[in-house]
């Protein structure tokens, strides 16, 4: 009798490991492998930002910031002005008295920029985007392009409206007073713009670091706020350096017409910020990078 013929069992495949979302190079079976192009990407990050509640909050309080102080640092100085003693009145900054808004705005820009990153985080969908987009540059790169896309236009609105309504409150209470069409104020109104994205890159990167959207409003109010206040406290040189070179006080000049011989210029510091904020984003791609989602 014949027995039937047994065939011998293959030799079980063992299975290839799964590369970490998003981390080195993406697996050959990601979702999103070979297909999510940097286009894709920067269109799924402008729907995300545009989405968020909470960035057109951030933006109409920016700008309801910079009004409201553009409009009381006008009333107040330019009736203080023919009360100022002639050396004073040599160092009065009608540009500077009309954008002190931005003390407050740069903090809800650098707030925005943070949410980008740290809003993902605290809802957990920083997995499905890393796995649809596992290329980490790609992610921080169109995220930071999606932000000053939005920031910077929003910036330049939220100078101009501080600039006008400051400069129409210094008008009439007689003061001096500049024209948009003055160099100074140019420089000061885009320039503003400018320094208010710069402000929203520097929150997204330190939400990348941080990753926790609390810890990352304190830090900026300590960086852009704490410092500038106590700098006049600090001893000797380091008070002078602090004044100088700190990123925030640095940038900062862009929206002065009156020079300060002891601290850089208007475009050097705001210079000093880009370059800061530039080397603060490459510390985060590589904590990005390296670290687990």
């Amino acid at each position: 009798m014949s027995h039937p013929r047994t065939h011998p069992e293959p030799a079980p495949v063992p299975a290839k490991p799964l590369s970490r979302a998003g981390g080195g190079r993406p697996a050959s079976n990601s979702v999103g492998s070979g297909r999510a192009t940097f286009w894709h990407s920067l269109r799924a990050e402008w729907v995300k930002i545009r989405t968020m509640r909470s960035t057109l909050w951030v933006i109409l309080g920016a700008l309801a910031f910079a009004v409201g102080l553009a409009a009381l640092n006008g009333s107040s100085a330019g009736d203080e002005y023919a009360s100022l003693s002639p050396a004073d009145q040599a160092t009065y900054d009608p540009l500077e008295t009309s954008l002190m808004g931005y003390l407050v705005a740069q903090i809800a820009f650098g707030l925005l920029g943070g949410l980008v990153m740290t809003s993902e985080y605290g809802a957990r969908t920083i997995v499905p985007t890393l796995t649809s987009v596992p290329r980490r540059a790609r992610v921080l790169g169109s995220k930071a392009l999606v932000l000053v896309g939005v920031a910077l236009p929003v910036g330049v609105v939220v100078s101009l409206g501080g600039f006008l309504v400051g400069q129409a409150a210094l008008s009439g209470a007689s003061a001096p007073h500049l024209a948009l069409s003055d160099g100074v104020a140019l420089r000061g109104v885009f320039g503003g713009g400018v320094y208010l994205a710069l402000a929203a890159l520097f929150g997204l990167a330190l939400g990348t670091v941080i990753r926790s959207t609390t810890a990352t409003v304190t830090t900026l109010f300590g960086a852009m706020l704490i410092v500038q206040a106590f700098a006049p406290a600090l001893p000797g040189a380091l008070g002078d350096w602090v004044s100088k070179f700190w990123p925030p006080m640095a940038g900062g000049q862009i929206i002065t017409a009156v020079r300060d011989p002891d601290v850089l210029g208007p475009w050097a510091g705001l210079g000093v910020m880009a370059g800061c904020v530039a080397a603060l984003l490459a510390v985060a791609f590589v904590v990005f990078r390296e670290r687990d989602a």
